[in-house]
């Protein structure tokens, strides 16, 4: 047996926003969600790792770099002299990557007056640092000779100019952990995407292929979720074939006392007193051959090879004999309306089966049109290589919730559709069963009035 299912209507993708498909992809994504986490996680480390480790060291080393940096500064001073000479100074400020500036009553000079004060010159650094913020800040970075002049030094801007390249270079360093990290999670969830995968196969009833297992002498925790579903998938299979065995062999066992029932039913005397009964009896005895050759014929489809006879056939023609058929059981067979493309061609498929499942289709729009309504309506045509058969009647349509299991086996709308008008539930699912064997498939909507069923099968040269 395979389970069926209607596809399910999704607003696609390309008609969202990009936000909304952002967010989508972040809510929906494991790997996506994992690496987010991943690196929050390392750029909050990694932070909070900076800012201790820089708070830690910095008291620390500032005050015993505050003497030797003093000593460096005073070192300077004499080298530029007293009164200050400019050339002295232009050479120190060309030697090293130092601003100096020099006000006082005879010279007022600076080396970069082109640059703005550096940053952390600024009286907001001053008084935010306690290392050049106290009272012996201008000891530290300034010095006042004996004549009056101010010199006052600071670290020249351009020496900081390969900042943004560093800024841009770890910007890529991270981008590239990123998406190395993207890619190892991706990797380490391959196998999400297999168990997925087998999952989908064993819903549809197919068996044949179970899910791989990564490292199966050593699995990991999704290797031991596969095998444990791979092991469902067995148990599973087993208990459908042993059903199937089973209703193969009750159907094949009750035929025959059907057949001798029939039979004897037959030979009964056409008299008054029981032609009523004899009559009943029949029909009943005819639903129940009838049954068990659905069951039959809908266990030979539902196997993994199911065997088709293909032969090229003319579907139109096909159509006009069932509804032929059908008048003999349904008086309104015959003002069926069949609507037939000029470009339909005929098409290789088993002629037996798709009088099945032609018959079943007219057979289902008529029981269920309502007698004051069109009568049902068959159209063919012929859309992007492959032929549609659309059956529609004008009745009370199904109810939205019953749609997707319509086709299932067994399966009746009660609240849509009574027992007397309706089968046991197999019409439908021989339908789906034909049109899933010519590589096919069958798709049901309400039309308001009625319901549509339409059959895409593909042309087979």
């Amino acid at each position: 047996m395979r389970f069926w299912h209607l596809p399910a209507h999704r607003l696609d993708e390309h008609d969202c926003p990009w936000h909304l498909r952002a967010r989508n992809a972040v809510g929906y994504s494991l790997r996506i969600r994992l690496v987010l986490v991943f690196m929050a996680l390392a750029v909050t480390v990694a932070v909070t790792f900076m800012g201790g480790v820089q708070k830690a060291v910095s008291v620390g080393w500032r005050e015993a770099a505050r003497p030797l940096l003093m000593d460096y500064v005073d070192r300077l001073t004499a080298e530029i002299g007293n009164p200050p000479s400019v050339e002295r100074a232009q050479a120190v400020a060309n030697r090293l990557p130092l601003t100096l500036r020099i006000e006082g009553p005879q010279v007022n000079w600076a080396s970069h007056p082109d640059q703005p004060q550096p940053d952390w010159m600024s009286d907001k650094i001053r008084k935010d640092d306690h290392w050049v913020g106290d009272e012996n800040g201008k000891r530290l970075l300034q010095r006042t000779t004996a004549d009056g002049h101010t010199i006052e030094f600071g670290l020249n801007a351009l020496s900081w100019d390969r900042r943004p390249r560093i800024a841009w270079g770890t910007l890529t360093v991270l981008l590239l952990l990123t998406a190395l990290a993207f890619v190892y999670v991706r990797h380490l969830l391959r196998p999400l995407d297999d168990i997925r995968s087998g999952a989908q196969r064993f819903g549809n009833g197919n068996f044949a292929q179970p899910i791989p297992v990564r490292h199966a002498h050593r699995p990991d925790e999704l290797g031991h979720l596969a095998a444990t579903i791979n092991t469902m998938g067995d148990d599973i299979h087993q208990m459908l074939e042993a059903k199937r065995a089973l209703l193969l062999a009750m159907s094949h066992e009750l035929r025959s006392p059907l057949t001798r029932a029939r039979l004897n039913t037959e030979l009964l005397p056409e008299t008054a007193d029981v032609q009523t009964q004899r009559l009943a009896l029949m029909r009943d005895l005819g639903e129940m051959a009838g049954l068990i050759t659905d069951l039959l014929e809908s266990e030979r489809l539902a196997g993994r090879h199911a065997a088709l006879h293909r032969e090229p056939t003319d579907i139109a023609e096909l159509a006009r004999e069932v509804i032929a058929d059908l008048q003999s059981r349904h008086a309104g067979a015959a003002l069926i309306t069949v609507h037939v493309a000029q470009a339909v061609p005929s098409v290789r498929l088993d002629r037996s089966r798709l009088r099945l499942l032609l018959r079943n289709l007219l057979d289902n729009s008529l029981r269920h049109s309502d007698p004051s309504a069109p009568p049902p309506e068959l159209h063919l045509r012929l859309v992007d290589g492959a032929v549609e058969i659309e059956v529609r009647d004008h009745g009370p349509g199904v109810p939205p919730e019953h749609l997707p299991h319509l086709a299932q086996a067994f399966y009746r709308p009660d609240t849509a559709r009574q027992r007397t008008t309706g089968g046991v539930g197999l019409g439908l699912y021989l339908c789906r069963l034909v049109a899933q064997a010519h590589d096919g498939q069958l798709d049901m909507r309400n039309v308001e009035p009625g319901l549509s069923v339409t059959v895409r099968l593909p042309v087979i040269e």
